[in-house]
Formats: structure tokens, sequence, C-alpha cells
């Protein structure tokens, strides 16, 4: 089995922020958010890297990301492509952004031979997460299957001061394992208080500051990649049927299938730190800000 990797979706465009926000430097040195979550990573033990991305920014991605990180990493590339999908579907015509963060992985399914960690690469998610990630995944082993760990997040220091923001909504049980995860698409602060809506703000349900929510670092085993790819059919039928166009493939989605059907058991493991992200144009400075503190503090370098 080989050592845990890293695997960081990169594919999206993010549309709320315009363009490709992935690729946008958060200091002087030319360094983007992905930048820092790598080298966080391999600091933790992790020692490659397997980038998702579209082949339309190969060229780009290969210039700026993978010419730095491949100096300390092994660096592997996985292309997301909506007309990736099981034989016998077909996409349907006006269709294309890609089937979403599980159908994402599953474009990586041939360069993962062993337990892995996954994140987004537009967010900041502190060294702590990926050091106890790598400790949870270097313990797994031949046999582990349905053992995977999720880094939970306190809500509140996740949310934008810029507009609003999708979270996975957290349960755990009482022995800290996760018991459900939840969606949620609008969650914003609303007096004081972080809130979602469900009907476009008509009406509000308040969590709780300290609400665990995923941030989409997860552990897996690599047994992960294999019910996906199982269940993706599935998903199709219904998706090709009720929302052809916008319909996707939810990395938690499949999480929480497992907990039910397998009993699958999640590790939560909380994390105080902070996230950063480029949700929205106006969060830039802030991001800017708190990597620039974060160097003089001495807890990254000026190059790397």
């Amino acid at each position: 089995m080989d050592k845990p990797c890293l695997v960081v979706m990169a594919a999206g465009m993010g549309s709320r922020y315009g363009g490709l926000k992935q690729m946008d430097p958060v200091d002087p040195q030319g360094h983007i958010i992905m930048d820092f979550s790598v080298y966080d990573a391999h600091r933790a033990g992790f020692d490659s890297v397997v980038f998702i991305i579209k082949h339309e920014f190969e060229a780009a991605f290969r210039e700026t990301v993978g010419a730095r990180v491949s100096r300390y990493m092994s660096v592997k590339y996985a292309f997301q492509d909506v007309n990736d999908i099981p034989e016998g579907f077909a996409v349907p015509e006006g269709r294309v952004k890609p089937w979403g963060t599980a159908h994402a992985l599953l474009s990586a399914r041939g360069l993962i031979n062993g337990p892995f960690a996954v994140i987004n690469a537009d967010d900041y998610y502190g060294r702590q997460a990926f050091e106890d990630q790598y400790r949870f995944l270097s313990a797994l082993n031949e046999t582990s299957r349905y053992r995977y760990a999720m880094s939970g997040y306190h809500l509140a220091n996740t949310l934008t001061e810029n507009g609003y923001v999708s979270r996975g909504v957290c349960t755990t049980d009482a022995a800290g394992d996760l018991a459900a995860i939840v969606e949620r698409t609008h969650i914003e602060r609303r007096d004081g208080h972080p809130a979602f809506t469900l009907d476009d703000g008509a009406t509000w349900q308040t969590l709780a500051d300290d609400t665990p929510v995923s941030m989409n670092l997860w552990g897996f085993s690599r047994d992960y990649l294999e019910e996906a790819q199982a269940r993706f059919p599935a998903f199709l039928e219904k998706a090709l049927a009720d929302n052809p166009l916008k319909a996707e493939f939810y990395l938690p989605a499949v999480v929480d299938a497992l907990l039910k059907e397998k009993g699958a058991k999640i590790r939560v493991i909380p994390t105080p730190d902070k996230w950063y992200g480029v949700t929205y144009a106006a969060d830039k400075p802030v991001v800017c800000e708190a990597v620039a503190r974060m160097k003089r503090e001495g807890l990254y370098p000026e190059v790397f």
C-alpha cells in the first residue's frame, strides 16, 4: 500500500469570484492559497500530490503551481472532464460543468493506490489539520475499509463578511464520530450569529458558532473511490431525469450514504484554525493580510 498522498481539487473556475481564482497571488512572491496548503501538507509528512484540473488550464497550472511544488513533492495530474461518465450514459445538450466533487475524485482513481487526503484548491486550512490527517492515514493498513476522517472547523471560523457560503454542517455522536452531514448552500452571519436559509431568505435558522462543518479536508482509505464509482450511475440516472444541467455528485453525499449503508466510521478531528478563502473578490485583501501576518510570525518562509 502506498504512503498517504494529497489530492487537490483544482478544476473549479470560481464563478462568484470571476476567473481562475486558484491562480491569483496572495503575496508579493506570487504564492497562491494552494501553495500554503500543499506546503503545510508536505511539512506534515505528505510527499506526493495529485492535482485535479481541467485540460484547458494545464499549461498555466504546470507553470505557476506545478513548477513550484515539484521542487519538494512528487506531482501528478488528473483531468476532470464532463464526458468522463459510465458507458451507456450521454452528456445532456447544454451541460458544460463537470459533475461535482465526488466526480472530481473519480478522475484521479487511476493515480491513487492507498489512503489519501483531499482538499479544495482555494481554501486555506492551517497546518494542524494536515498533521492530524497524516497521522490518521498513516495508521491505516491494507485491510482498513470505511475508515475515514474529516477535519471539523468551527462554523464561525469559516464565514466571510462579503456574502454567503456553502458548508457541510455536521452532527457528531457521543464518540466524536460523524453521525450525519447536510450540505447547506446559503449560510451567512445575521444579527451576530451564523444562520442558513432554505427558501432564498424568506426564513432563517440560526446555528451555533461552534457547529462543526466540513471544509472538504477529508482523509479516506482507497475504498471510498470504489464506492463513489459504484454509486455514480445511480446518481446520473436521477440527475439526468431531474436536473440534467446542474446536478452535482457531491463528495459528502457519498460519505453520508456510506454512513447509513456500510456503517462507515468517520472520525471528526476538531481543528481550531481559521479558514481563509477567496469566495468573493472582496475577500482577497483579508487573505493577503492574513498571509503577511503569518509570515511575520514565522509560520511560513518568504519563499518555499
